[in-house]
């Protein structure tokens, strides 16, 4: 079952257009790129039932109460998706988990197309908050 969702999400990648820099089918894991839409190695995780998407974004500096505050709220007009903390609390990641069974293309170019525009609309914040 896990070999055709694999496969399912593959062709998905492929047929939209992105690069596939590394895939390992027992991991259930790819590592995708996309230049134009601001996108290097972003995680596609295929775990039936789910798909996790999850895209380094940059690395907090230290807690700044108000960067962390910006994200949340922006985490409110984020369509699809969000901004997350890794374990330790120095990574910021864009993160989206999707049911996997019944899901089709639209949805999954959705996800992708709502990180891309993120990264497209908030660039500029994202750079002064990696420097703080």
């Amino acid at each position: 079952m896990n070999s055709m969702y694999f496969k399912k999400i593959e062709t998905y990648i492929l047929e939209l257009g992105y690069l596939i820099s590394y895939q390992d089918e027992t991991n259930g894991v790819f590592c995708i790129n996309s230049e134009a839409d601001g996108i290097k190695n972003l995680i596609i995780g295929v775990a039936p039932p789910i798909l996790i998407i999850e895209q380094f974004i940059f690395t907090l500096q230290s807690d700044d109460k108000e960067i962390l505050k910006s994200l949340l709220i922006k985490n409110r007009d984020i369509i699809y998706g969000g901004f997350v903390l890794n374990e330790d609390g120095t990574k910021v990641i864009f993160r989206y988990t999707m049911q996997i069974e019944n899901m089709d293309i639209n949805e999954f170019e959705g996800a992708l197309n709502s990180l891309g525009l993120l990264l497209s609309e908030y660039y500029e914040q994202i750079i002064e908050f990696a420097k703080k």
